[in-house]
């Protein structure tokens, strides 16, 4: 069922993506608007359409979305202007829609704060994966919740500095723990390369992509059951990684 959480996190009391979660879907295309209003109606959410790119950050504003779908190529502000404006004041989730397929593009979008992109054509199913990713996401950091977050059988306890696996303490070096945190701080959108280093290691580190390469291998060593085929921390090539924890499959 679309919208529902499925215990992702250990928080004092469960979060759940309600139903009738609002959602704003910015697209000058009147046929797909159409379609996808009705796909996302029939699955209990809410939905708002902006044509242009100005009458959609007047609805962030006054309607508050849940979250912003947007096509890029808008009238009288364009969708990347769009992003970079929300950003600079809201963290609502953001979900790109872009014919765009080449890299550079893909990772200018997440810098300017979109937290996930579709590259069209793409199916129904996985859009609203996607979507639930994204409000799960959403509400995790709009709730006050502990310490304290699991990922299966992974846990991590951010208070004490500690990770265990099936009860069993990981020995993780500081710059592995930091990394975890930051990737699982973020599960199901996707980090580029540079945002990652950034946030480790410093401003002046942003190109330093074999670092990131070894600690991401060595954290994978720690974690995954199989670290030659990860299922948590996943590659996005050329771009970065996005942690997906096991019950986004």
């Amino acid at each position: 069922m679309a919208g529902q959480g499925s215990g992702l996190c250990v928080y004092p009391q469960e979060v759940i993506i309600a139903m009738s979660a609002r959602l704003l879907l910015a697209d000058d295309e009147p046929q797909i608007g159409r379609l996808l209003k009705g796909v996302l109606n029939t699955e209990g959410y809410t939905i708002q359409i902006a044509t242009d790119g100005q009458t959609a950050l007047d609805l962030v504003v006054r309607w508050r979305p849940d979250l912003v779908l947007i096509e890029l190529n808008l009238p009288v502000v364009d969708g990347s202007e769009v992003c970079r404006r929300i950003r600079d004041w809201s963290q609502v989730p953001i979900i790109v829609l872009t014919d765009c397929d080449g890299e550079d593009e893909k990772v200018a979008l997440l810098d300017l704060g979109a937290d996930d992109y579709l590259t069209k054509p793409f199916s129904v199913r996985e859009l609203l994966a996607r979507i639930r990713v994204a409000l799960r996401h959403g509400a995790r950091m709009n709730h006050d919740g502990g310490s304290v977050v699991s990922f299966g059988s992974l846990q991590i306890d951010r208070s004490r500095r500690l990770v265990t696996c099936d009860g069993q303490e990981l020995r993780l070096t500081p710059t592995e723990y930091n990394l975890l945190v930051l990737l699982s701080g973020h599960a199901g959108k996707v980090l580029t390369h540079r945002m990652i280093l950034r946030s480790i290691w410093g401003p002046h580190s942003e190109n330093d992509l074999n670092t990131l390469r070894v600690f991401v291998t060595q954290l994978r060593r720690k974690i995954e059951v199989n670290p030659a085929s990860p299922t948590l921390i996943l590659t996005e090539p050329s771009i970065g990684y996005r942690f997906r924890p096991p019950d986004h499959r």
